[in-house]
């Protein structure tokens, strides 16, 4: 079974950092991507991105471009992701998930194994 524990979230200022973690636990037989996607309030839950551990690929959601980077350190097996400039509209819960990659990653689509979500709050 794959676990995913995420840690990092709290309360920033916009334009402020923040950086999330991911830690992932079980078999590479069961995915071969991590995801971190988000969920507001009356909001579906949404990908902001992804990252193939295959090759290290990586995408993002067209809101987040420049901002987030997603990265991965595969001797701790544990992925990240960097937000910057974090604006009102990032606040959500964040969710941390390993699938497989699809071209609909965006609405979940391959994602079967999920974390509990960390908070993310951006306001002055």
């Amino acid at each position: 079974q794959v676990q995913l524990v995420e840690s990092g979230g709290g309360l920033v200022q916009p334009g402020g950092s923040l950086r999330l973690s991911c830690a992932v636990s079980g078999s590479t037989l069961d995915y071969s991507a991590i995801g971190w996607f988000r969920q507001a309030p009356g909001k579906e839950r949404e990908g902001v991105s992804c990252i193939v551990i295959t090759d290290a690929s990586s995408d993002y959601a067209d809101s987040v471009k420049g901002r987030f980077t997603i990265s991965r350190d595969s001797a701790k097996n544990t992925v990240y992701l960097q937000m910057n400039s974090l604006k009102p509209e990032d606040t959500a819960v964040y969710y941390c998930a390993a699938g497989h990659y699809s071209s609909s990653w965006r609405r979940t689509r391959g994602f079967g194994f999920w974390g509990q979500g960390t908070q993310v709050t951006v306001s002055s």
